[in-house]
């Protein structure tokens, strides 16, 4: 793991400015991975408080070349990566600080703005009437909102076909979304090792090798306003693949075990 400062770039610490939640309610800690978000993330940020849930937030700026660490430390915590790690070590980065705060909740959301702030309470409400170790916000449940490129989506059924054809723990319709609850066992397990590459779904397979439970809860997800996907047109195509062999070596070679982090 690269160093990282919290800081709001300008060497001084970032103070959380989160409204309090009720007493007795759970800690909840969202990590957002940014990387180029100037121009969106301030609005999340926005969003967020609007809720009034009394979130904390950390926004882990991934060694961002724009102002993405400025804009942040405005209204949240930043944890400012002093090189590019990728969405693994960026999310890892964040599930880490969740595990040495003792926070009850870590929630990943992306900081492009695709996803509606107001749903984490969704994936709260269905952890509460259906404790699982990782809830997942789905795009497919009930197909609202924007549910990717047709290209991306036939990929994404692969790996559907794939994780719950070979592991047990959960059935999966949505394994690339970047929005998904994890109570302290999973933030424990994570925080020992997450995978830099391909994180959302090769996470999953890890998560269910070792034993940890996985659900779903429809939420709707918006289209990216501003910056470009990473895995765009033909890099799709290479991902998928990539993915699936990712997921086949997790089934054959020994994974994590939820027991090397008790």
């Amino acid at each position: 793991m690269a160093d990282m400062s919290l800081d709001s770039g300008l060497g001084s610490t970032v103070t959380c400015r989160s409204a309090a939640r009720p007493a007795g309610a759970p800690r909840v800690l969202l990590v957002i991975p940014c990387f180029n978000e100037e121009a969106s993330i301030g609005g999340l940020l926005s969003e967020i408080a609007a809720t009034g849930r009394g979130y904390h937030t950390l926004v882990v700026d991934d060694g961002s070349s724009d102002a993405t660490c400025a804009v942040a430390s405005r209204s949240s915590q930043v944890a400012r990566l002093a090189q590019n790690l990728g969405i693994g070590g960026a999310v890892q980065t964040g599930i880490k600080y969740a595990a040495r705060q003792g926070f009850d909740f870590c929630v990943q959301i992306d900081g492009d703005g695709q996803h509606d702030p107001r749903a984490i309470e969704t994936l709260l409400d269905a952890y509460r009437r259906n404790p699982a170790n990782i809830t997942i916000g789905s795009r497919f449940i009930d197909h609202a909102g924007f549910c990717s490129t047709p290209m991306r989506r036939a990929g994404i059924r692969l790996i559907v076909l794939a994780l719950n054809g070979l592991f047990s723990g959960g059935r999966i319709t949505d394994p690339t979304s970047g929005m998904r609850l994890l109570d302290r066992s999973a933030i424990a397990f994570f925080a020992k090792a997450y995978p830099a590459d391909y994180p959302e779904p090769i996470s999953l397979a890890w998560a269910m090798r070792a034993g940890l439970t996985v659900s779903e809860v429809p939420v709707e997800m918006r289209p990216r306003e501003t910056g470009v996907s990473s895995i765009d047109g033909l890099k799709s195509a290479s991902y998928m693949v990539r993915v699936l062999g990712y997921i086949l070596l997790a089934r054959l070679v020994r994974a994590p075990r939820r027991r090397d982090i008790q």
